[in-house]
């Protein structure tokens, strides 16, 4: 790889006698990292539904590298089903200093195309509120799939600038993760487009945008809460220097040192993380902060919610579907039912693409089921249940769009390995397949 002659004088000047072994780094292929679904399946299960083996890494305890023969990734059942991320492994890194619990109420600011937002999903185990947020539309429905794929129940999906999103929301949050748009550097490595697009002048001009997005984000924090900056470069403008400006420019913040089983500390001892490809990861740099500071919350509570007969015909479907209690709030939007999380604040001209999960939509005069309602349960909540093992014909063909053999009547969960991955409409022997066009092995 010929990376370009600044960036390399840069390096040198930041790494000093480690340069050398950094730039030997670049003679190793990357390695491949996938991140566990712990919404959808237990580490055992995710093994058993991979043709390849898992290596743990040190940036998360769901993260994995592997080495995968000539599979597509994306072709595998157990990608359809939402098991696994494909997600380069240092990239888990600020989720993990970012630590969300349960219950919390957690804004992913820059999230497409979603691989940390499912991490946080994954550690909310489907309690307290995930909103994830991506101001390129186009990206914002790439998060919107994968969020979907992956099962996340109690998350906001939306396509707003961030100072309207935070100031809209001011003191909302218990937790906000900045992962900002950078220089990329980090990903030289494993993208030739990310070498071809830097150059000298992109890292001052991110550096600006950066700060940009941590102003706004800061609105968002409650007091006693939490704020993770990450990158995916190595520039000391986008990162120490940034985190220098945010302490100086907010002294309602303090630092978070961190202290984590991997990567190394920042520039002059500053207690962050750097990660280098010699560290196991492409690059990766994660700042945190407190908000020690007041900060009221302005959000107004969400209250569209269904009333008489909509709610009724809501939960008389939810109950044809699942075994499970009514989760209790739902609203219409459009043509559209959607089972909300709790906790939802007032989502007006905030962008929102989606809230919580499409549970179905208006065809004629009858509501008929969502995709997203079935790949959000589990099995055991399904009334009808089609399982079918991981290398079943029948899963292929019903993942290409195909109509399989069903026993029963009406609609019905396809899992694979116990896991749900669509659903179809039984009846006369044969299951009718409800599986999204835009989703199936069209090979």
């Amino acid at each position: 790889m010929e990376l370009p002659k600044a960036f390399e004088n840069a390096m040198k000047s930041l790494l000093g006698e480690e340069y050398e072994e950094f730039l030997k780094s670049y003679e190793v292929p990357a390695r491949r990292g996938l991140r566990r679904n712990p919404l959808k399946c237990s580490e055992e299960q995710l093994l058993q539904s991979l043709p390849f083996s898992l290596e743990p890494t040190p940036f998360s305890p769901l993260s994995f590298y592997f080495e995968s023969g000539e599979e597509k990734m994306g072709y595998l059942p157990a990608h359809h089903a939402g098991l696994f991320y494909i997600q380069e492994p240092s990239a888990c890194s600020a989720v993990t200093a970012l630590d969300p619990q349960l219950g919390e109420t957690v804004l992913d600011l820059c999230a497409a195309p979603g691989g940390k937002s499912t991490q946080i999903a994954g550690l909310l185990q489907g309690q307290g509120l995930l909103w994830s947020n991506e101001i390129v539309k186009n990206r914002a429905q790439v998060l919107l799939s994968n969020t979907e794929r992956l099962g996340v129940r109690n998350g906001v999906v939306s396509s707003c600038h961030p100072q309207r999103l935070c100031e809209a929301l001011q003191g909302f949050f218990d937790r906000v993760l900045v992962d900002a748009p950078c220089s990329g550097e980090g990903m030289f490595r494993r993208d030739p487009e990310a070498v071809a697009q830097w150059s000298p002048e992109s890292v001052p001009a991110c550096a600006q945008r950066q700060r940009a997005i941590l102003d706004s984000a800061a609105l968002a924090v409650k007091e006693g809460g939490v704020l993770v900056y990450s990158t995916c470069t190595f520039s000391k403008e986008e990162n120490e220097d940034n985190v220098e400006w945010f302490l100086g420019a907010h002294p309602e913040f303090e630092m978070v040192p961190l202290d984590l089983p991997f990567g190394r500390p920042g520039i002059h001892g500053l207690p962050v993380r750097r990660i280098y490809p010699m560290d196991g990861g492409e690059g990766h740099f994660v700042a945190k902060f407190r908000r020690v500071g007041e900060n009221s919350c302005r959000a107004g509570a969400f209250g569209q919610f269904l009333s008489g007969k909509e709610e009724e015909e809501a939960r008389n479907l939810f109950q044809e579907l699942f075994s499970c209690e009514f989760p209790g709030n739902a609203a219409r939007f459009g043509e559209r039912l959607y089972l909300l999380p709790n906790g939802l604040p007032e989502l007006d001209r905030l962008g929102v693409l989606r809230a919580g999960v499409e549970l179905a939509q208006r065809k004629g005069r009858r509501w008929e089921p969502s995709h997203g309602v079935f790949q959000s349960a589990r099995k055991e909540e399904c009334r009808q249940v089609l399982d079918l093992p991981w290398d079943a014909p029948e899963l292929s063909a019903f993942l290409r769009g195909e109509e399989i053999d069903c026993d029963g009547k009406g609609y019905t969960a396809l899992c694979a390995g116990g896991v749900p991955t669509g659903f179809g409409k039984a009846s006369g022997g044969r299951l009718k397949n409800h599986y999204p066009k835009g989703l199936r092995n069209l090979r």
